[in-house]
């Protein structure tokens, strides 16, 4: 009898525990990741609305809030603030449901074409449970961001199979370099665009380009759908409901202000959990303050350490991460890595 009670009060203590838990919806039971076919957003043009929201932190000031829709409003888009855009609740930008509810509606809502992100920092992985994947794939749009923005761009490829962008965010100038690439990657429906290719460095005589080097880390060929970003976040959706298939993809990472030990422990996770063994290859993008110090090793080496053995081809050193010259990347749409020649190619459009 006492084992009978044990057992009913267990089984009442769990309904009563998991009755809390955040409800996801149907869509997140099935991972897309694997379709020929992913959902693409249209292309954006001059004319279009974007819904503007913070998805993780927020800004100090309101007007720099102000800015990021003088920015957008530059390309000739209407802006449409999310109606928590300017919530603050200390590193976060309001709370959880208040922000995936502002990512639910720019979905739904038929007047917004598509949907940038304010900034990164912290929290976008606490939002995830909350999405409504069902609508988020029934309105495909353009959704772009960076940095914590990663886990969003991953989840709702993963979810949905849409192409997400890894692109800059709204509270920033573009230089030319990232004005040409966001232009090329969403304003037409083009394939066989270079990703990630260094500027043209104009060099005299006696001079070379010292700052954008692309550096081979295991040669050959690879073809594959391209998912990545922020190193750190793609970890903390390895074992979640919301990681997306590794299996013949081609991953892209960047990082800021980590130490070079910090890089070796997380692409040592994704090592030992069996993620990389999966991949077709890897792109290494920037690695921004992440400067060795002491006896450490250097990012370099932790790359070749970590990346060189897995026989398939690495590159690393283009143009993704925290830096004025960025690319824009689809998650999810088809490239060509060819390490042996330091070159990575969009090969399909990513916007229709």
């Amino acid at each position: 009898m006492s084992n009978r009670r044990a057992f009913i009060k267990a089984l009442i203590s769990t309904a009563i525990a998991t009755s809390f838990l955040p409800q996801v919806v149907s869509a997140s039971e099935t991972n897309n990741t694997n379709s020929n076919s992913p959902i693409k957003p249209k292309r954006l043009k001059a004319g279009d609305t974007i819904g503007l929201i913070a998805p993780s932190s927020n800004t100090w000031e309101d007007e720099e809030i102000y800015f990021a829709i003088d920015v957008l409003k530059s390309f000739g888009f209407k802006v449409k603030k999310g109606k928590y855009l300017f919530e603050r609740r200390a590193y976060l930008a309001g709370n959880d449901k208040d922000r995936a509810w502002d990512i639910n509606n720019m979905f739904k809502d038929k007047e917004v074409d598509g949907i940038f992100c304010l900034r990164g920092g912290y929290g976008s992985p606490r939002i995830l449970p909350y999405l409504d994947y069902d609508a988020i794939a029934a309105n495909p749009k353009a959704f772009i961001g960076y940095s914590d923005v990663t886990a969003l761009l991953n989840a709702i490829y993963a979810r949905t199979g849409l192409v997400t962008f890894h692109g800059p965010i709204a509270r920033q100038n573009f230089s030319e370099y990232t004005l040409k690439s966001f232009k090329e990657i969403l304003f037409s429906p083009k394939a066989n665009i270079d990703l990630g290719t260094p500027p043209l460095f104009e060099a005299r005589e006696g001079q070379a380009d010292d700052k954008n080097r692309l550096t081979l880390v295991a040669a050959g060929q690879a073809q594959g759908r391209l998912i990545g970003g922020n190193l750190s976040l793609m970890v903390k959706l390895v074992g979640t409901p919301f990681e997306p298939d590794y299996q013949g993809k081609i991953l892209f990472l960047e990082d800021v202000e980590e130490a070079p030990y910090r890089i070796d422990g997380m692409l040592t996770h994704l090592k030992i959990s069996g993620r990389l063994n999966q991949l077709a290859g890897i792109v290494f993008g920037k690695c921004t303050d992440c400067t060795a110090k002491g006896d450490s090793l250097s990012i370099e080496e932790v790359i070749k350490d970590r990346l060189g053995d897995l026989n398939i081809p690495v590159l690393k050193g283009v143009m993704i991460g925290h830096i004025d010259d960025m690319s824009t990347i689809p998650v999810g749409a088809m490239a060509r890595l060819d390490a042996t020649n330091k070159k990575l190619v969009l090969t399909e459009t990513s916007v229709t």
